[in-house]
């Protein structure tokens, strides 16, 4: 996403027109998530995309005819699987493209939201991609753009304004893209307006605890998932930069000190991951007691069955329920039959991956259906 927003602001600084076709929404089996964009240059050129090559072909032309004619499409790909081979859905999915024409005079906004992006800063883009109904103001193909703090742009009304930058906000907050249905004064009651809000969130957050060498390969493979990875250890022999050069940070602190100073300071959320590879008591059952009472995507620790319940005995001595207690991965990662520290990096990934998407680290070969996790116009939170 990054890359395509950069490409983005280089033709948008050089004052030519170009489309950008922007996945909206999705039902059933679809390859590519809401958010995903495909770019049409003013040379032709194509960058991105958003079928994983289904409907390129369609979706290009109709990127070209809204260059040239300025008037934004929402366009509805595949409806059946009788009909999805037609549109090149071969899974017979279903996805919403909003096609829109992109320059300085319609989105001059694009610069905030470029800088922001490109400096790790939570932005989102509200887009109205549809309007029930008549549309005498103008509102299709309107954009606030949404921080933490401030907004610009407009939807045309304050009220409504307001209202949207309140809900997105909220998703910056938990890095989620969707799609909203407003009236035109900013009301549920009503709701003639479609907001796509896409959010450009910072990277989530992988915090391994334990400088050992499996702490490094799932360093390496945290940073290539996308996390901002973070190694932390009390032994400053241990925790130094040389030992994990993939890591964006080492930090010499005790576990549980760190993580909820980082907790007080806001830097934890619901998409964090923590990965507890310290097999120290005194390490462990302070970090986890912590963890397990903050609301993040996954908390997990390595250690063997006995080590397991041992820990149990102790988390549970320190208050914590069993509600908590079922939040903990432990023993850590997937049965991969992993031994050595990057096998054993990618048994912890494939649990990660698979809490995240709701998948059951089953072998596609033994299920049936769809491949792909069915996604809906309102994500569930933490999607």
């Amino acid at each position: 996403m990054r890359d395509v927003v950069a490409q983005m602001h280089r033709w948008w600084g050089e004052g030519e027109p170009f489309a950008r076709a922007t996945v909206v929404a999705t039902w059933r089996s679809s390859p590519l998530p809401p958010g995903t964009s495909m770019l049409v240059g003013p040379d032709g050129a194509a960058i991105g995309s958003v079928s994983g090559g289904c409907v390129e072909g369609a979706v290009y032309e109709l990127a070209q005819e809204v260059t040239d004619s300025g008037r934004p499409v929402l366009e509805r790909y595949g409806v059946s699987d009788d009909d999805a081979f037609a549109v090149g859905l071969t899974c017979g999915g279903i996805i919403d493209v909003y096609v829109e024409r992109v320059d300085p005079e319609g989105f001059p906004e694009l610069g905030e939201v470029a800088t922001a992006v490109a400096a790790g800063e939570p932005v989102a883009e509200v887009i109205c991609v549809a309007v029930d109904g008549p549309d005498p103001e103008g509102r299709l193909g309107r954009r606030l753009v949404v921080r933490p703090e401030g907004s610009s742009g407009s939807l045309g009304s304050a009220r409504l304004d307001a209202a949207i930058a309140e809900d997105a906000r909220g998703l910056l907050a938990g890095g989620r893209t969707e799609t909203l249905r407003y009236g035109y004064d900013g009301t549920r009651m009503n709701e003639e307006l479609t907001l796509f809000v896409s959010v450009h969130a910072t990277p989530p957050r992988m915090l391994v605890f334990g400088a050992v060498d499996f702490a490094a390969a799932m360093a390496r493979i945290g940073a290539y998932l996308g996390y901002h990875v973070t190694v932390c250890d009390a032994r400053p022999v241990f925790a130094t930069a040389r030992r994990f050069p993939e890591a964006h940070e080492v930090v010499t602190d005790w576990p549980h000190r760190y993580l909820r100073t980082e907790a007080e300071a806001g830097r934890i959320d619901e998409r964090t991951v923590v990965c507890v590879l310290t097999h120290d008591p005194k390490f462990d059952v302070p970090l986890l007691d912590v963890a397990l009472r903050l609301p993040m995507a996954y908390v997990g620790a390595m250690g063997s069955r006995r080590t397991h319940d041992d820990r149990l005995r102790r988390l549970r001595a320190t208050g914590l329920g069993e509600d908590a207690l079922a939040r903990l991965a432990s023993p850590i990662g997937l049965d991969l039959g992993a031994r050595t520290p990057e096998e054993t990096a990618i048994s912890i990934a494939a649990e990660i991956i698979a809490d995240r998407g709701g998948g059951s680290g089953t072998r596609l070969t033994s299920l049936s259906g769809s491949i792909h996790r069915p996604r809906s116009m309102r994500p569930a939170a933490g999607d």
